[in-house]
């Protein structure tokens, strides 16, 4: 049951965790959403207090800063006791071909997408093996599994997610009964594309828009299938793709 968890969502502010956050919240969860833009924190916020009378927590976080996600974290512990689900959504996807050596948008990728995953998951491990309960949902992609020319250090990043969700699991599943569940959508209607700076990619910018894209919404239902999943099933890899999509 979802009603009454306390979750956190990073990377809240637009997209799929903007809609994570208000599927949780609308299953009666209690929830704590982080992004650097507070000005759309608070209209999630106050979005989400129209319908949740368990409680909403809003705060500026940056992944990549360590500090930043344990106070988010203690804030959290301190306003309502426990976490009992992470939502590891925050991330980038500014694509580019190596060969145009876009090296800040290569760290940019590495800080937030590899880095502020295990931040953020270091953050709760301790509370969640205290009480021996607890989920762990990371957002890997598509490019998780499959690799192609312009998208070499991205799929480098979300390759790095999806094993690093699968060690998760081999040491703190079976030991601690924190469940570990990556999700790995296709081409989804967010912001990703827009932070797109090579101009060589127009042309793939241009065909995501034509095709008839996942929409936020609808990981944010593959999430709640994972955590409203019963203590006994950990559902491990979710793997959702546009039905046009062809790779």
């Amino acid at each position: 049951m979802i009603k009454d968890k306390v979750a956190i969502v990073t990377g809240a502010s637009s997209g799929i965790g903007y809609a994570t956050a208000l599927a949780l919240s609308k299953a009666g969860a209690k929830v704590a959403v982080g992004a650097r833009r507070t000005d759309r924190l608070a209209k999630l916020a106050a979005e989400m207090e129209e319908h949740n009378s368990g409680g909403v927590l809003y705060r500026r976080l940056d992944v990549t800063q360590r500090d930043d996600c344990q106070s988010f974290a203690s804030a959290v512990l301190e306003k309502w006791g426990t976490i009992d689900i992470l939502v590891n959504n925050a991330g980038l996807m500014p694509l580019s071909f190596f060969q145009n050596l876009k090296m800040d948008e290569w760290d940019r990728m590495v800080d937030v997408n590899i880095k502020g995953v295990m931040y953020c998951t270091a953050a709760v491990i301790s509370h969640m093996k205290a009480k021996k309960s607890g989920h762990i949902i990371n957002i890997s992609s598509v490019a998780g599994r499959t690799v192609f020319p312009s998208g070499s250090v991205y799929c480098a990043t979300k390759h790095a997610v999806t094993a690093l969700s699968e060690g998760l699991r081999q040491e703190f599943s079976t030991r601690s009964n924190i469940r570990v569940t990556c999700i790995e959508p296709g081409v989804v209607d967010t912001e990703l594309n827009s932070t797109i700076t090579d101009e060589s990619l127009a042309g793939f910018v241009r065909k995501a828009k034509e095709m008839e894209s996942l929409r936020a919404g609808d990981i944010a239902s593959a999430i709640l299938y994972a955590v409203d999943a019963p203590e006994h099933v950990n559902i491990n890899e979710i793997l959702i793709r546009p039905t046009t999509q062809e790779r």
